[in-house]
């Protein structure tokens, strides 16, 4: 049976901060909202070790896509071999996410990668990267040379690039 897309949802594991980061996420993305927040029972203490009444789960959406953060211990952590894509339009927008999810002890990486402070991974793309990327040849390898010394990209210096200077 094919799966939509809609049918997919990224569960993201956290120790203790699934409610916490899924109201930051939604204050940091426009067109998001929270959603049900469960909670630990009784039953199978034994075994998940969640307090009775804690948060167990805290579902969100981001321009409609689900997520759904998971309290599951400190057992797992994030790493960047996973990672989200945000596409931006324009440099305010690289910016905004950039300031945003780098806020509060997240941190920078190279060529447009960061962690936020729960240490999960994303990409802030201006999408004429892309653009320019795709075309291959001489100018694509000057944007290349130019986005693997940045760490934010700044659009007008890829710009430059691209054409050269």
């Amino acid at each position: 049976m094919p799966t939509s897309a809609k049918a997919l949802t990224p569960c993201l594991w956290f120790d203790k901060q699934a409610e916490e980061a899924a109201k930051f996420y939604v204050s940091v993305f426009p067109n998001s909202k929270l959603g049900h927040i469960s909670y630990y029972g009784n039953e199978g203490q034994e075994i998940h070790g969640g307090k009775p009444g804690s948060v167990l789960t805290a579902e969100f959406e981001i321009n409609g896509q689900n997520f759904v953060a998971l309290n599951g211990g400190p057992q797992f952590k994030f790493t960047e071999a996973i990672s989200f894509q945000i596409h931006c339009k324009t440099q305010k927008d690289v910016d905004y996410y950039w300031d945003k999810l780098t806020a509060g002890g997240g941190s920078e990486g190279p060529c447009g990668w960061l962690k936020d402070k729960y240490g999960l991974s994303w990409q802030v793309v201006p999408n004429v990267l892309l653009e320019m990327m795709s075309e291959g040849g001489e100018k694509a390898d000057r944007v290349m040379k130019a986005f693997m010394q940045m760490k934010k990209f700044d659009i007008a210096a890829l710009e430059r690039a691209y054409a050269g200077g």
